[in-house]
C-alpha cells in the first residue's frame, strides 16, 4: 500500500475523491465465497442471493428472529478443519441491515455457559468459511461463544463493500444479537482485526452502552494514514478515520499488534492508543517480532486475551460498582438564600 505509482494515485483519486471510493479501492478484496447456507427443510443454497422461502424484510429487528433455519456447507477452499459433528456448533442466519443489504451472520458455540459473547469483525479476504475453524479454536480457549457476520458483498452476504455499509453491517449484527439471543451489553465484547477494527471502532464509539470491552487486533488509524504513512491529519476525502472515534469510546479498550507489521505499521496502535480516554485504557500487547497475519500463532496473543476476561474486566467492573455506590450528599439549599446571577436571570452568559 506504500509503494502506489503514478498511475495508481491518479486512479485511486479520481473525481470526485469520495472517501467510499477511496475505501474500495485501498481495503476491500472479497474472497470467492467459501461456503453456501442452506435452508433446512429444503436444502435451498443461498450464496449471496435470495431464496425464495425467506424473503428480505425491511428491518434488521424482524429478520434476526429464528423463524428459518440455515445450515452451512463449506467449499474445500474454506479449509475447515473440525469434524462434522462440529457443524452442529454453528448455527449460521441472515439479518437486513438499515442500507436493505441481507448479510450472512454466523453464532458459533464454543460452550454452554459462556464468559462472554464476542462480536468478531474479521479482517480482509477472507470470509466467515474461512474463518470458522478459528472461531471455535478461540472461543473454547477463551470459554466465550462468538457471533460473527461477513460484510456487504462478502460470503454469502448481499450488497457491494462499502464504508458505510460496513459500518451498517455492525449495528444490524449487534443488534440481532440482542434480540435473537437476549444477551445484555454487560455480556458482550466487541472484536476487530485489521480492516476489521473499523466497524468495532465506530460502533463503540456511537454506542456507549454497546459492550463491556473492546479489542483491536492490528488496527489502522485511517485509510490515508495507512497508504501515505507521512499523514498527520485527517482530510475530507480520508476513509476509516478511526483516529478520530476512538476517544468517544466508553468501555475498555485493548489493543494488540505486532511491531513488524509490514501491512498496518505498529505506529498505527500505538496512535489509536495515545487516543483512548486514559480512565479506558488497559495495558495494551505490542507482539515483539509479530506481522499482520501471525499474531494469533504466539503464545502471549492468548494469555492477553485471557487476562482481560478473567482480571481486567472484573476488576474495571468491581471499580465501577464501587464509584456508584459512592454517592456525594446534597446540601441542601434555602430559597431564602439561593442567588442567580445577572448574567443568567437575563438569558445570557
Amino acid at each position: 500500500m506504500n509503494t502506489l505509482s503514478i498511475r495508481d494515485l491518479c486512479c485511486l483519486f479520481c473525481c470526485p475523491p469520495l472517501p467510499s471510493r477511496i475505501a474500495a479501492k485501498l481495503a476491500f478484496l472479497p474472497p470467492e465465497p467459501t461456503y453456501t447456507l442452506n435452508v433446512v427443510d429444503s436444502l435451498t443454497p443461498v450464496n449471496g442471493t435470495i431464496d425464495q422461502k425467506s424473503s428480505p424484510t425491511k428491518t434488521h429487528l424482524v429478520d434476526a428472529n429464528k423463524s428459518v433455519r440455515y445450515t452451512i456447507a463449506f467449499s474445500e477452499k474454506a479449509e475447515w478443519q473440525h469434524s462434522q459433528s462440529d457443524i452442529a456448533k454453528l448455527e449460521p442466519y441472515f439479518v437486513t441491515t438499515a442500507r436493505h443489504n441481507r448479510i450472512a451472520c454466523l453464532h458459533i458455540t464454543c460452550t454452554s455457559d459462556p464468559k462472554y459473547y464476542i462480536l468478531f469483525s474479521h479482517g480482509n479476504a477472507v470470509d466467515l468459511g474461512q474463518m470458522a475453524s478459528f472461531f471455535i479454536i478461540l472461543g473454547t480457549r477463551l470459554q466465550c461463544n462468538i457471533i460473527s457476520y461477513d460484510y456487504s458483498g462478502y460470503g454469502a452476504s448481499q450488497g457491494k463493500a462499502s464504508e458505510k455499509n460496513m459500518y451498517a453491517d455492525i449495528e444490524a449484527t449487534f443488534y440481532s444479537i440482542k434480540q435473537r439471543y437476549n444477551i445484555s451489553p454487560s455480556k458482550i465484547i466487541l472484536y476487530g482485526q485489521s480492516i476489521g477494527t473499523v466497524p468495532t471502532i465506530d460502533l463503540a464509539s456511537r454506542h456507549n452502552e454497546c459492550c463491556i470491552a473492546c479489542i483491536l487486533h492490528s488496527p489502522l488509524t485511517s485509510g490515508m494514514r495507512v497508504a501515505f504513512p507521512d499523514t498527520k491529519r485527517t482530510w475530507c476525502c480520508d476513509a476509516f478515520p478511526s483516529i478520530d472515534k476512538i476517544h468517544r469510546i466508553r468501555s475498555t479498550v485493548l489493543i494488540i499488534h505486532g511491531t513488524e507489521d509490514d501491512v498496518i505499521d505498529v505506529s498505527h496502535g500505538f496512535a489509536l492508543y495515545n487516543r483512548i480516554h486514559i480512565q479506558h485504557q488497559i495495558e495494551p500487547l505490542w507482539l515483539d517480532g509479530a506481522g499482520h497475519n501471525d499474531i494469533e500463532a504466539h503464545g502471549q496473543y492468548v494469555e492477553r486475551l485471557l487476562r482481560l476476561i478473567d482480571v481486567d474486566i472484573p476488576h474495571i467492573s468491581l471499580k465501577k460498582e464501587q464509584q456508584t455506590l459512592i454517592v456525594p450528599p446534597v446540601q441542601p439549599t434555602l430559597a431564602s438564600t439561593l442567588i442567580i446571577p445577572a448574567s443568567t436571570a437575563n438569558g445570557t452568559n
